[in-house]
Protein backbone atom coordinates (compact mmCIF):
# COMPACT_ATOMS: atom_id res chain seq x y z
CA UNK A 1 0.00 0.00 0.00
CA UNK A 2 1.00 3.15 -0.21
CA UNK A 3 1.88 5.50 2.74
CA UNK A 4 -1.39 7.15 3.69
CA UNK A 5 -5.03 6.89 1.99
CA UNK A 6 -7.28 9.52 1.76
CA UNK A 7 -10.36 8.05 4.41
CA UNK A 8 -14.23 8.34 3.76
CA UNK A 9 -15.42 11.30 5.37
CA UNK A 10 -19.29 10.42 5.36
CA UNK A 11 -21.77 7.83 3.77
CA UNK A 12 -24.65 10.40 3.64
CA UNK A 13 -23.26 12.16 0.61
CA UNK A 14 -22.83 9.02 -1.58
CA UNK A 15 -26.43 9.37 -2.82
CA UNK A 16 -25.61 11.34 -6.14
CA UNK A 17 -22.09 10.49 -6.45
CA UNK A 18 -22.68 6.87 -7.01
CA UNK A 19 -23.47 7.63 -10.03
CA UNK A 20 -21.06 9.79 -10.57
CA UNK A 21 -18.68 7.30 -12.84
CA UNK A 22 -20.25 4.44 -14.49
CA UNK A 23 -19.11 1.72 -17.39
CA UNK A 24 -20.28 3.90 -20.26
CA UNK A 25 -18.55 6.07 -22.31
CA UNK A 26 -19.70 9.64 -21.70
CA UNK A 27 -19.36 13.15 -23.99
CA UNK A 28 -20.09 16.66 -22.83
CA UNK A 29 -23.01 18.06 -24.88
CA UNK A 30 -20.67 20.75 -25.92
CA UNK A 31 -16.98 21.73 -25.78
CA UNK A 32 -13.99 21.27 -27.92
CA UNK A 33 -11.05 19.36 -26.30
CA UNK A 34 -9.36 21.84 -24.54
CA UNK A 35 -12.42 22.07 -22.60
CA UNK A 36 -11.45 19.13 -20.98
CA UNK A 37 -8.37 20.05 -20.13
CA UNK A 38 -7.56 20.94 -16.34
CA UNK A 39 -4.19 21.89 -16.16
CA UNK A 40 -3.05 21.32 -11.96
CA UNK A 41 -0.29 23.14 -10.76
CA UNK A 42 0.89 21.69 -7.49
CA UNK A 43 3.38 23.08 -5.16
CA UNK A 44 4.52 22.77 -1.44
CA UNK A 45 1.41 24.90 -0.33
CA UNK A 46 -0.78 25.12 -3.00
CA UNK A 47 -3.42 23.47 -5.59
CA UNK A 48 -4.29 25.36 -8.27
CA UNK A 49 -6.85 24.36 -11.15
CA UNK A 50 -7.29 25.95 -14.33
CA UNK A 51 -10.90 25.91 -14.06
CA UNK A 52 -13.69 24.82 -11.59
CA UNK A 53 -16.38 24.16 -13.87
CA UNK A 54 -15.51 21.60 -17.08
CA UNK A 55 -18.07 19.55 -18.98
CA UNK A 56 -19.06 15.98 -17.93
CA UNK A 57 -16.77 12.99 -19.69
CA UNK A 58 -13.86 12.12 -20.35
CA UNK A 59 -11.18 14.67 -18.89
CA UNK A 60 -7.70 14.98 -18.44
CA UNK A 61 -5.29 16.53 -15.16
CA UNK A 62 -2.20 17.81 -16.85
CA UNK A 63 -0.07 18.04 -13.65
CA UNK A 64 2.98 19.97 -13.18
CA UNK A 65 4.77 19.42 -9.43
CA UNK A 66 6.68 23.13 -8.96
CA UNK A 67 6.92 22.06 -5.51
CA UNK A 68 10.50 20.68 -3.78
CA UNK A 69 8.19 17.60 -2.71
CA UNK A 70 6.91 14.63 -4.53
CA UNK A 71 3.06 14.65 -4.68
CA UNK A 72 -0.01 13.06 -5.94
CA UNK A 73 -3.05 14.29 -6.89
CA UNK A 74 -6.67 12.92 -6.80
CA UNK A 75 -9.86 13.45 -8.33
CA UNK A 76 -12.15 12.62 -5.49
CA UNK A 77 -16.03 12.80 -5.02
CA UNK A 78 -17.88 14.28 -2.39
CA UNK A 79 -17.61 11.67 0.07
CA UNK A 80 -13.80 11.32 -0.37
CA UNK A 81 -13.99 7.77 -2.40
CA UNK A 82 -11.18 8.04 -5.34
CA UNK A 83 -12.17 8.59 -8.95
CA UNK A 84 -8.91 8.46 -10.28
CA UNK A 85 -5.47 9.35 -9.04
CA UNK A 86 -1.72 9.89 -10.04
CA UNK A 87 0.96 9.64 -7.50
CA UNK A 88 4.72 9.84 -7.11
CA UNK A 89 4.56 12.95 -9.56
CA UNK A 90 8.64 14.59 -8.30
CA UNK A 91 9.34 18.02 -8.05
CA UNK A 92 9.76 19.45 -11.25
CA UNK A 93 7.96 17.21 -13.09
CA UNK A 94 4.44 16.54 -15.08
CA UNK A 95 1.79 14.04 -15.16
CA UNK A 96 -1.07 13.51 -17.20
CA UNK A 97 -4.52 11.19 -16.09
CA UNK A 98 -7.59 10.54 -17.58
CA UNK A 99 -10.48 10.10 -15.41
CA UNK A 100 -14.11 9.67 -16.26
CA UNK A 101 -16.74 11.57 -14.98
CA UNK A 102 -20.70 12.31 -15.09
CA UNK A 103 -22.28 15.86 -13.82
CA UNK A 104 -21.45 16.65 -10.29
CA UNK A 105 -19.03 17.86 -7.22
CA UNK A 106 -16.28 16.95 -7.31
CA UNK A 107 -12.79 17.39 -5.45
CA UNK A 108 -9.24 18.09 -7.06
CA UNK A 109 -6.55 17.37 -3.99
CA UNK A 110 -2.49 17.41 -4.22
CA UNK A 111 -0.86 15.97 -1.72
CA UNK A 112 2.50 17.50 -1.05
CA UNK A 113 4.89 14.82 0.62
CA UNK A 114 1.99 12.50 0.14
CA UNK A 115 1.07 13.10 3.21
CA UNK A 116 -2.57 14.15 4.77
CA UNK A 117 -5.54 14.66 3.60
CA UNK A 118 -3.99 17.32 1.02
CA UNK A 119 -4.75 20.81 -0.29
CA UNK A 120 -8.02 21.04 -2.15
CA UNK A 121 -10.11 22.62 -4.97
CA UNK A 122 -13.86 22.16 -5.47
CA UNK A 123 -14.46 21.47 -9.18
CA UNK A 124 -17.77 20.86 -10.85
CA UNK A 125 -18.98 18.67 -13.78
CA UNK A 126 -21.43 20.00 -15.72
CA UNK A 127 -24.15 18.82 -18.76
CA UNK A 128 -22.94 15.66 -20.42
CA UNK A 129 -25.18 13.45 -22.90
CA UNK A 130 -24.52 9.55 -22.85
CA UNK A 131 -22.61 8.80 -26.42
CA UNK A 132 -22.96 5.45 -27.66
CA UNK A 133 -22.07 2.58 -25.61
CA UNK A 134 -18.94 0.41 -27.05
CA UNK A 135 -20.03 -3.06 -26.28
CA UNK A 136 -16.37 -4.38 -26.02
CA UNK A 137 -15.52 -1.60 -22.86
CA UNK A 138 -19.00 -2.46 -21.19
CA UNK A 139 -17.45 -6.08 -21.28
CA UNK A 140 -14.43 -5.30 -20.16
CA UNK A 141 -15.75 -3.52 -17.20
CA UNK A 142 -18.02 -6.17 -16.66
CA UNK A 143 -15.54 -8.83 -17.00
CA UNK A 144 -12.91 -6.63 -14.77
CA UNK A 145 -15.54 -6.82 -12.08
CA UNK A 146 -15.98 -10.50 -11.82
CA UNK A 147 -12.57 -10.73 -11.41
CA UNK A 148 -11.91 -8.87 -8.63
CA UNK A 149 -14.83 -10.06 -6.90
CA UNK A 150 -13.49 -13.87 -7.41
CA UNK A 151 -9.90 -12.08 -5.50
CA UNK A 152 -12.03 -11.14 -3.28
CA UNK A 153 -13.62 -14.45 -2.48
CA UNK A 154 -10.23 -16.40 -2.76
CA UNK A 155 -8.84 -13.97 -0.06
CA UNK A 156 -11.11 -14.16 2.47
CA UNK A 157 -10.77 -17.99 2.78
CA UNK A 158 -6.64 -17.75 2.73
CA UNK A 159 -7.01 -15.05 5.09
CA UNK A 160 -8.84 -17.15 7.60
CA UNK A 161 -6.31 -19.51 7.61
CA UNK A 162 -3.63 -17.03 8.24
CA UNK A 163 -6.06 -15.74 11.17
CA UNK A 164 -6.40 -19.26 12.77
CA UNK A 165 -2.65 -19.87 12.80
CA UNK A 166 -2.19 -16.61 14.80
CA UNK A 167 -5.19 -17.13 17.06
CA UNK A 168 -3.79 -20.59 17.47
CA UNK A 169 0.02 -19.21 18.78
CA UNK A 170 1.44 -21.26 15.96
CA UNK A 171 4.00 -18.31 14.47
CA UNK A 172 5.75 -20.85 11.73
CA UNK A 173 1.84 -21.80 10.29
CA UNK A 174 0.86 -18.11 10.43
CA UNK A 175 4.42 -17.54 8.71
CA UNK A 176 3.86 -19.96 5.82
CA UNK A 177 0.10 -18.52 5.63
CA UNK A 178 0.88 -14.75 5.45
CA UNK A 179 2.07 -13.86 1.88
CA UNK A 180 -0.09 -16.61 0.29
CA UNK A 181 -3.31 -14.49 1.82
CA UNK A 182 -1.92 -11.00 0.56
CA UNK A 183 -2.24 -12.07 -3.57
CA UNK A 184 -5.80 -11.23 -4.40
CA UNK A 185 -5.28 -8.30 -2.32
CA UNK A 186 -2.65 -7.02 -4.45
CA UNK A 187 -3.74 -8.13 -7.58
CA UNK A 188 -7.07 -5.68 -6.81
CA UNK A 189 -5.91 -3.46 -4.66
CA UNK A 190 -6.87 0.10 -6.79
CA UNK A 191 -10.49 -1.46 -5.95
CA UNK A 192 -10.09 -1.66 -2.52
CA UNK A 193 -8.68 1.62 -2.08
CA UNK A 194 -11.47 3.55 -4.12
CA UNK A 195 -13.86 2.70 -0.69
CA UNK A 196 -10.55 4.99 1.53
CA UNK A 197 -11.36 3.87 4.49
CA UNK A 198 -10.69 -0.45 4.21
CA UNK A 199 -7.02 -0.18 3.04
CA UNK A 200 -5.95 1.87 6.33
CA UNK A 201 -7.29 -0.58 8.33
CA UNK A 202 -5.78 -4.08 6.84
CA UNK A 203 -2.74 -2.39 4.85
CA UNK A 204 -1.30 0.19 6.18
CA UNK A 205 2.57 0.26 7.23
CA UNK A 206 4.24 1.63 10.29
CA UNK A 207 5.72 4.58 8.50
CA UNK A 208 2.01 5.32 7.03
CA UNK A 209 0.55 6.14 10.19
CA UNK A 210 -1.64 9.52 10.89
CA UNK A 211 -2.04 11.27 14.01
CA UNK A 212 -3.97 9.16 16.62
CA UNK A 213 -4.29 6.40 14.20
CA UNK A 214 -3.86 2.68 15.66
CA UNK A 215 -1.56 0.09 13.92
CA UNK A 216 -3.62 -2.99 12.70
CA UNK A 217 -4.05 -5.54 9.86
CA UNK A 218 -1.69 -7.67 7.76
CA UNK A 219 1.77 -6.09 8.62
CA UNK A 220 1.19 -5.49 12.11
CA UNK A 221 0.70 -9.15 12.16
CA UNK A 222 4.18 -9.73 10.31
CA UNK A 223 6.17 -7.60 12.47
CA UNK A 224 4.75 -9.51 15.25
CA UNK A 225 5.43 -12.61 13.50
CA UNK A 226 9.11 -12.00 12.10
CA UNK A 227 10.62 -9.24 14.02
CA UNK A 228 9.14 -9.72 17.63
CA UNK A 229 9.06 -13.40 17.27
CA UNK A 230 5.98 -13.83 19.38
CA UNK A 231 1.88 -13.21 19.37
CA UNK A 232 0.69 -11.77 22.30
CA UNK A 233 -3.33 -11.53 22.71
CA UNK A 234 -3.43 -8.22 20.79
CA UNK A 235 -1.97 -9.84 17.73
CA UNK A 236 -5.52 -12.21 17.96
CA UNK A 237 -8.10 -9.58 18.40
CA UNK A 238 -6.22 -8.40 15.40
CA UNK A 239 -6.65 -11.49 13.64
CA UNK A 240 -10.03 -11.70 13.99
CA UNK A 241 -10.12 -8.20 13.42
CA UNK A 242 -8.54 -8.21 9.67
CA UNK A 243 -10.93 -10.89 8.79
CA UNK A 244 -14.11 -8.91 9.47
CA UNK A 245 -12.08 -5.35 7.60
CA UNK A 246 -11.89 -8.46 4.60
CA UNK A 247 -15.13 -9.66 4.91
CA UNK A 248 -16.35 -6.21 4.46
CA UNK A 249 -14.32 -5.33 1.33
CA UNK A 250 -15.28 -8.65 0.17
CA UNK A 251 -19.24 -7.59 0.42
CA UNK A 252 -18.93 -4.27 -0.80
CA UNK A 253 -16.67 -5.07 -4.57
CA UNK A 254 -19.53 -5.36 -6.59
CA UNK A 255 -20.05 -1.98 -5.45
CA UNK A 256 -17.35 -0.50 -6.58
CA UNK A 257 -17.58 2.02 -9.16
CA UNK A 258 -15.13 0.78 -11.98
CA UNK A 259 -14.46 2.43 -15.77
CA UNK A 260 -12.51 1.79 -19.15
CA UNK A 261 -10.40 4.63 -17.54
CA UNK A 262 -10.72 3.93 -13.92
CA UNK A 263 -9.49 -0.03 -15.07
CA UNK A 264 -6.52 1.47 -17.22
CA UNK A 265 -5.23 3.92 -14.27
CA UNK A 266 -5.36 1.37 -11.80
CA UNK A 267 -3.21 -0.61 -13.56
CA UNK A 268 -0.76 2.27 -13.33
CA UNK A 269 -1.49 2.57 -9.93
CA UNK A 270 -0.24 -1.14 -9.33
CA UNK A 271 2.81 -0.54 -11.32
CA UNK A 272 3.22 2.57 -8.78
CA UNK A 273 2.96 0.33 -6.15
CA UNK A 274 5.62 -1.84 -7.44
CA UNK A 275 7.82 1.15 -7.74
CA UNK A 276 7.52 2.11 -4.14
CA UNK A 277 6.90 -0.21 -1.95
CA UNK A 278 7.85 -3.68 -3.54
CA UNK A 279 11.24 -2.71 -5.27
CA UNK A 280 12.42 -0.66 -2.27
CA UNK A 281 11.72 -3.49 0.26
CA UNK A 282 9.26 -0.92 2.44
CA UNK A 283 6.62 -2.92 1.63
CA UNK A 284 7.16 -6.45 3.75
CA UNK A 285 10.08 -5.05 5.86
CA UNK A 286 9.94 -7.89 8.19
CA UNK A 287 9.26 -10.87 5.95
CA UNK A 288 11.00 -9.98 2.98
CA UNK A 289 7.91 -11.24 1.02
CA UNK A 290 7.98 -8.10 -1.19
CA UNK A 291 8.42 -10.20 -4.56
CA UNK A 292 5.16 -11.83 -3.72
CA UNK A 293 3.27 -9.28 -3.86
CA UNK A 294 5.09 -7.42 -6.70
CA UNK A 295 4.37 -10.35 -8.71
CA UNK A 296 0.41 -9.79 -7.63
CA UNK A 297 0.64 -6.26 -8.67
CA UNK A 298 1.81 -6.99 -11.94
CA UNK A 299 -0.45 -9.77 -12.80
CA UNK A 300 -3.30 -7.57 -11.90
CA UNK A 301 -2.28 -4.86 -13.85
CA UNK A 302 -1.95 -7.21 -17.09
CA UNK A 303 -5.16 -8.52 -16.00
CA UNK A 304 -6.78 -5.10 -16.24
CA UNK A 305 -4.38 -4.39 -19.60
CA UNK A 306 -5.58 -7.21 -21.58
CA UNK A 307 -9.42 -6.68 -21.19
CA UNK A 308 -8.88 -3.21 -21.72
CA UNK A 309 -6.48 -4.34 -25.21
CA UNK A 310 -8.70 -4.66 -28.16
CA UNK A 311 -9.81 -1.30 -28.33
CA UNK A 312 -6.55 -0.08 -26.99
CA UNK A 313 -5.05 -1.92 -29.79
CA UNK A 314 -7.32 -0.07 -32.26
CA UNK A 315 -6.38 3.19 -30.89
CA UNK A 316 -2.78 3.26 -30.28
CA UNK A 317 -1.52 -0.47 -31.98
CA UNK A 318 1.77 1.17 -31.29
CA UNK A 319 1.24 1.61 -27.57
CA UNK A 320 -0.11 -2.31 -27.18
CA UNK A 321 3.29 -3.67 -29.57
CA UNK A 322 5.25 -2.02 -26.17
CA UNK A 323 2.88 -2.80 -23.54
CA UNK A 324 2.61 -6.74 -24.46
CA UNK A 325 6.89 -6.33 -25.32
CA UNK A 326 7.37 -4.51 -21.11
CA UNK A 327 4.93 -6.73 -19.64
CA UNK A 328 6.79 -9.76 -21.00
CA UNK A 329 10.03 -8.46 -20.39
CA UNK A 330 9.19 -8.41 -16.88
CA UNK A 331 7.54 -11.29 -16.09
CA UNK A 332 10.25 -12.75 -17.67
CA UNK A 333 12.89 -11.29 -15.03
CA UNK A 334 10.57 -11.84 -12.21
CA UNK A 335 10.16 -16.05 -13.18
CA UNK A 336 14.68 -15.55 -12.33
CA UNK A 337 13.62 -15.16 -8.51
CA UNK A 338 11.06 -18.88 -8.54
CA UNK A 339 12.19 -22.00 -9.42
CA UNK A 340 8.46 -22.96 -10.48
CA UNK A 341 6.96 -20.45 -12.61
CA UNK A 342 3.12 -22.15 -11.59
CA UNK A 343 4.32 -21.23 -8.03
CA UNK A 344 4.41 -18.03 -5.20
CA UNK A 345 7.66 -19.40 -3.59
CA UNK A 346 9.43 -16.32 -4.33
CA UNK A 347 13.39 -15.89 -3.13
CA UNK A 348 13.51 -13.68 0.20
CA UNK A 349 13.87 -10.10 -0.85
CA UNK A 350 16.77 -9.60 1.58
CA UNK A 351 18.51 -12.05 -0.87
CA UNK A 352 17.80 -9.90 -3.56
CA UNK A 353 21.07 -7.65 -4.11
CA UNK A 354 21.25 -3.81 -4.76
CA UNK A 355 22.29 -4.40 -8.56
CA UNK A 356 19.32 -6.86 -8.98
CA UNK A 357 16.65 -4.37 -7.32
CA UNK A 358 17.91 -1.96 -9.81
CA UNK A 359 17.25 -3.97 -12.70
CA UNK A 360 14.36 -4.81 -11.71
CA UNK A 361 13.24 -1.05 -10.84
CA UNK A 362 14.12 -0.28 -14.19
CA UNK A 363 12.01 -2.84 -15.70
CA UNK A 364 8.99 -1.70 -13.53
CA UNK A 365 9.86 1.65 -14.96
CA UNK A 366 10.09 0.67 -18.40
CA UNK A 367 6.13 -1.13 -18.45
CA UNK A 368 4.93 1.93 -16.09
CA UNK A 369 5.78 4.45 -18.73
CA UNK A 370 3.58 3.46 -21.80
CA UNK A 371 0.95 2.02 -19.14
CA UNK A 372 0.52 5.55 -18.36
CA UNK A 373 -0.87 6.16 -21.63
CA UNK A 374 -3.39 2.98 -21.60
CA UNK A 375 -6.44 5.45 -20.40
CA UNK A 376 -5.97 8.07 -23.10
CA UNK A 377 -5.63 5.08 -25.61
CA UNK A 378 -8.87 3.44 -24.44
CA UNK A 379 -10.92 6.91 -24.94
CA UNK A 380 -9.46 7.96 -28.42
Amino acid sequence: MRAVRLSVVTAAATAAALAAVTGCTEKGSSGSDGDRVISVTATDDKCEVSKKEFPAGHIELDIANKGSKVTEVYVLFPDDRIVTERENIGPGTKQKVTAEVKAGDYTIACKPGMKGDGIRQAVKATGGTVAKRDPRLDKAVAAYRKYAQEQADATVPLAEVFAKAVKDGDIEAAKKAYAPSRIGWERTEPVAESFGDIDPKVDVRADGLEAGQEFTGWHRLEKSLWQDKKITDADKTLADQLITDLTDWQKRVGKAEITPTSMANGAKELLDEVATGKVTGEEERYSHTDLVDFKANVEGAQDAYELLKPVAKENDAALVTELDKQFAALNTLLDKYRADKNSYDFTSYDKVTDAQRKELSDAVNALAEPLSKLAAAVVK
